[in-house]
C-alpha cells in the first residue's frame, strides 16, 4: 500500500476516534474503550448509557429500566470491561445472564471489539452446543461469560466452573428471566458468587417479579427509569389492522412488500412454520426461527434475514429474544401478544436506538378490544388510523349499490346457497352480515310460519 494511502487512513481513524471519544470520555470511559467504540462507528452515548455508566464505573449496584433497543448492552458492557480483571482458568470474573441463546450471542458480538482492546476473552454459554468446546474456553481463561442460566448452572454443579472470583454480574432482561421460570437458577448462581460483587439489573420492564433480586442481592442500588420519562414522540408507530382470518396471509404479504424487512410474531412453533410456508406461497421470501429448530438451523435463518436473503423472519416470542438486525422496518403481530410485556419485547425489534419503525397487530373484530387493553398496559399510543374505533378494516363491496330495505327483506326468504347472492341489478356478490339473516330466519319470520302438519307440502295422492 502506498505511503500516502496509509497516512490518509491513519488520519481518518484518528479523527474518528476523537469524534467518538468526546461524549463517552465525559462519562469517564477510558480512551482505549472510546477508540474501540469509535472504530465500531459509535460516537455518542444514548440516554440509558449517559444515565448508568458513571454510577456503574464507580462500582455501585444499579437497576436500569429502558425500552428495548435503547442501548442497555453498552450501558453495562463498558463498565464491565473497565472493572473486571483478567480471569484465571475456570474462574471467570464477569457474568452476564440472559434468557436466550440468541441474546447471548448478540451481547457477546456487541462487546467483542472492546474486549479485544482490553484483552478480555468473552464467551457465550448456552445449550445446544458441545460441552467440550466450552470447557476448553474456560481452560483458556475466559474473563466474561454471557450465559443462559441453565447451562451455566449445569457447569457449576458439575464442578467444571467456579464463580468464586466473579467481580461483576449483570442480569439482562431480568423480567423475562422471571417470566420464563429461570429465577431459581438465577438465585442459585448469585449465591455461588462472592457477596462483594457488583450487581446490575437491566430490562425493558422491571416490576414485582424482580423485587426479590433487588432486595436480597443488591445493596442500595441506583434506580434509573427512563420509560416513565419518555415523551409522547415514540420512534415506532403502532397500528391495529382488523382482518378476517382468511385474509391474514394476503394482508401480511402486502405489508411486507410495502415496508421491507419485517419480523412476524406467532405464538407456537407449528404456527411459525405454517405462516412461513404461507408467505412463501404468496411470493414473499420468508424464514423462521423457533425453539424446535437446532442451533445451526436457527443461526442460518437469522443470517439469511440479517443479510437480506429473506424479507421476513417468522418467529416465536422466546426465539426472537435478543434478535437485533439493523433496518427492521416493520413488526407484525400475527398472533396477538399474551400480555403487555410480550407486546413491548416483540415491538422492540424495530425502532431501535432512536430509528423509526412500525408495529402492526393483525386482529379480528373480537380481538381488537383486547389488543387495545394490552397496548394501554404497555404505555403505547395507537395511531389514529389504527385505533380500534377507527381501525383499518378489510374492503367490502360498495354498500351504495345495495337495493332498498324492502328488496332485502324479500330476499331473506332464500336459504343456504342463496346466502351469497347478487346485490341488486349489478350482480355484485354481497357477504351476509349478522343483521341481514340471509339464510337464518328472524323470530318474527318464524312466528308467521305454519306449524305442525301445516308445514308439510300438500299430498299428491288422489283423494
Amino acid at each position: 500500500m502506498p505511503l500516502f494511502v496509509r497516512l490518509w487512513k491513519k488520519a481518518i481513524m484518528s479523527n474518528t476516534s476523537r469524534t467518538g471519544a468526546a461524549g463517552f470520555r465525559a462519562l469517564g470511559v477510558p480512551a482505549d474503550l472510546c477508540a474501540a467504540l469509535a472504530a465500531d462507528n459509535i460516537h455518542e452515548p444514548f440516554e440509558i448509557q449517559t444515565a448508568c455508566i458513571p454510577d456503574a464505573l464507580a462500582g455501585r449496584d444499579l437497576c436500569g429500566r429502558a425500552r428495548t433497543g435503547s442501548g442497555k448492552t453498552l450501558a453495562y458492557g463498558i463498565p464491565m470491561l473497565e472493572r473486571v480483571s483478567q480471569a484465571q482458568p475456570f474462574h471467570p470474573t464477569g457474568i452476564v445472564l440472559v434468557p436466550t441463546r440468541e441474546l447471548a450471542k448478540q451481547v457477546r458480538f456487541d462487546l467483542l471489539s472492546m474486549g479485544k482492546a482490553r484483552r478480555r476473552y468473552i464467551l457465550a454459554v448456552y445449550g445446544g452446543t458441545p460441552y467440550a468446546s466450552q470447557i476448553n474456553s474456560f481452560r483458556m481463561g475466559a474473563s466474561i461469560l454471557v450465559a443462559c442460566p441453565g447451562r451455566l448452572l449445569d457447569f457449576v454443579r458439575r464442578g467444571q466452573l467456579s464463580l468464586d472470583s466473579v467481580e461483576m454480574c449483570v442480569i439482562d432482561e431480568a423480567d423475562r428471566l422471571a417470566d420464563l421460570g429461570f429465577m431459581e437458577d438465577v438465585r442459585a448462581l448469585l449465591d455461588a458468587m462472592p457477596p462483594t460483587r457488583q450487581t446490575l439489573l437491566y430490562s425493558a420492564t422491571l416490576d414485582g417479579d424482580v423485587d426479590e433480586l433487588v432486595k436480597n442481592y443488591q445493596e442500595n442500588p441506583v434506580m434509573v427509569d427512563l420509560v416513565g420519562e419518555t415523551d409522547d414522540d415514540e420512534p415506532a408507530t403502532h397500528l391495529i389492522k382488523v382482518v378476517r382470518p382468511i385474509e391474514k396471509t394476503g394482508v401480511a404479504a402486502q405489508l411486507i412488500r410495502d415496508y421491507g424487512r419485517t419480523i412476524v410474531f406467532t405464538r407456537t412453533r407449528e404456527g411459525t412454520d405454517s405462516v412461513r410456508e404461507a408467505l412463501n406461497a404468496s411470493g414473499v421470501r420468508a424464514g423462521s426461527i423457533h425453539g424446535g429448530m437446532s442451533q445451526g438451523q436457527r443461526e442460518r435463518s437469522l443470517e439469511a434475514f440479517r443479510h437480506g436473503r429473506v424479507d421476513a423472519l417468522v418467529a416465536t416470542d422466546v426465539a426472537a429474544r435478543g434478535i437485533h438486525v439493523d433496518g427492521v422496518e416493520l413488526v407484525i403481530h400475527w398472533d396477538i401478544a399474551m400480555d403487555s410485556k410480550d407486546y413491548v419485547h416483540r415491538s422492540g425489534r424495530t425502532a431501535r436506538a432512536g430509528s423509526a419503525g412500525t408495529v402492526i397487530s393483525l386482529v379480528t373484530d373480537r380481538q381488537a378490544s383486547r389488543v387495545n387493553k394490552i397496548t394501554k398496559g404497555a404505555g403505547v399510543t395507537i395511531g389514529a388510523a389504527g385505533a380500534a374505533s377507527g381501525a383499518e378494516r378489510p374492503e367490502r363491496s360498495d354498500r351504495s349499490n345495495r337495493t332498498d330495505r324492502t328488496d332485502r327483506t324479500d330476499r331473506t326468504d332464500r336459504t343456504g346457497d342463496d346466502a351469497q347472492q347478487d346485490d341488486g341489478s349489478n350482480g355484485v356478490a354481497r357477504r351476509v352480515r349478522p343483521g341481514d339473516h340471509g339464510g337464518v330466519k328472524t323470530v318474527a319470520q318464524l312466528a308467521g310460519r305454519p306449524r305442525g302438519r301445516d308445514r308439510r307440502p300438500p299430498s299428491r295422492r288422489p283423494r
